[in-house]
């Protein structure tokens, strides 16, 4: 079993809050509220930022070349990629770069990106990569679930964003994550330290969950 795998099943019930948040069942039968949609997608730009910081730090934290250039591409998948959706989405709402840039941090975003680079600074890759997990395979996973119950439909008002995230490109950084995740664990992972890492993937599950939350809490 992949090491993804095995947390995951360890920690289904957080998976699964996360995964199954209603915040991902509106979107993907786009009855989601704009104004919640909205707050999300600037609240995501400000967390990507935080966790482009996070991929950064894997570069330190990587004992190899081959760790590092895999840390680089989390980078600039964030950097060059993932900003840039969030940029296009919201201009149709009018809103510039610098509007998001300078919007302020909700509270489940500040817990959040700060949890993910505590987990760096005070732990070794390993535990860098399960606070991340969450992020980058949870939205692999819903994107490419929602895509296959035919939630990219046309008259979708969130079917972009689902076409993002099940798209190749997304998708084979996920996969690449995945195995990067695997080597990292065959390499360092004992018995005696599984609890820590178990403990990181389910509360960065449960941030993930809260984050949803507090898109639909936009609403009002």
């Amino acid at each position: 079993m992949k090491f993804f795998e095995r947390l995951k099943a360890d920690a289904a019930p957080q998976w699964a809050g996360y995964t199954r948040h209603a915040f991902v069942k509106q979107l993907g039968d786009g009855t989601l509220p704009l104004e919640c949609f909205k707050h999300y997608l600037v609240q995501d730009y400000l967390f990507l930022i935080q966790f482009a910081r996070a991929y950064a730090l894997a570069v330190y934290k990587s004992p190899s070349l081959v760790d590092m250039r895999r840390s680089l591409e989390g980078v600039k998948a964030i950097l060059d990629v993932e900003l840039d959706l969030h940029v296009e989405l919201c201009s149709q709402w009018d809103m510039q770069r610098s509007d998001l840039e300078n919007a302020p941090e909700d509270t489940p975003t500040m817990a959040y990106t700060r949890f993910v680079l505590d987990a760096g600074m005070s732990g070794d890759l390993l535990d860098l990569q399960a606070a991340l997990a969450p992020c980058i395979l949870g939205y692999a996973e819903i994107g490419a679930r929602l895509k296959g119950e035919g939630a990219n439909r046309g008259d979708n008002p969130y079917g972009r964003w689902i076409e993002e995230y099940s798209g190749e490109q997304y998708q084979d950084v996920a996969q690449g994550f995945a195995d990067w995740f695997d080597d990292t664990a065959n390499q360092v992972l004992t018995g005696h330290r599984y609890p820590r890492v178990l403990s990181l993937f389910e509360k960065a599950c449960r941030l993930e969950s809260d984050f949803w939350q507090m898109g639909l809490n936009a609403k009002g």
